[in-house]
């Protein structure tokens, strides 16, 4: 059984406060592809940016998202658990360029079959230094992951709109079949 499970869903949802919970509880953790990759251009003076050259972007993207499948653990006894990843970057990219690269990307690198979505809860949504975007566009992407996922074969769950602690237990329980 694949052990990589996906938390993704709309910007802003809460997936990275879930992730770094289970990171609390001693579960390992991939970090999001798109803030490493802002963070580094940003550092670096590189024009990468989704607000500068979105194509450009979502190929890096889907670069760091393929080495952090190839180098996840695989501790089969163990979640590891990514924050968005090569899906998300492949479905953007193609919606974007029209490149047919989702279905090869989404067939050949696999993840669990079971995925999270965090859905668009606006009481805490913070636009910040690497999340320029506003609800709108956010709810747009939130839509096509929503059909995505399920497109490619994945079970979708919506995380609840509860306190942290209980995402994470809604997450462990339901992979646990609870």
């Amino acid at each position: 059984m694949n052990h990589f499970i996906i938390i993704s869903g709309c910007s802003g949802g809460g997936k990275s406060t879930l992730l770094a919970e289970l990171w609390q509880r001693g579960y390992a953790v991939v970090e999001e592809p798109g803030r490493r990759i802002v963070q580094e251009q940003t550092r670096t003076g590189g024009q990468a940016l989704p607000w500068l050259d979105m194509a450009a972007f979502l190929r890096r993207a889907i670069d760091v998202a393929l080495d952090d499948h190839a180098n996840a653990p695989r501790d089969s006894s163990q979640w590891v658990f990514f924050d968005r990843g090569l899906i998300d970057a492949a479905a953007a990219l193609q919606e974007l360029t029209g490149e047919p690269v989702l279905d090869t990307l989404g067939q050949k690198h696999r993840y669990h079959t079971h995925v999270f979505l965090a859905p668009p809860w606006p009481d805490i949504y913070v636009q910040d230094a690497e999340r320029h975007h506003d609800m709108h566009a956010a709810l747009d992407e939130f839509e096509q992951l929503q059909h995505t996922y399920p497109a490619l074969g994945y079970v979708v769950s919506l995380l609840p709109k509860i306190g942290v602690a209980q995402r994470a237990d809604f997450v462990l329980d339901t992979l646990a079949g609870r």
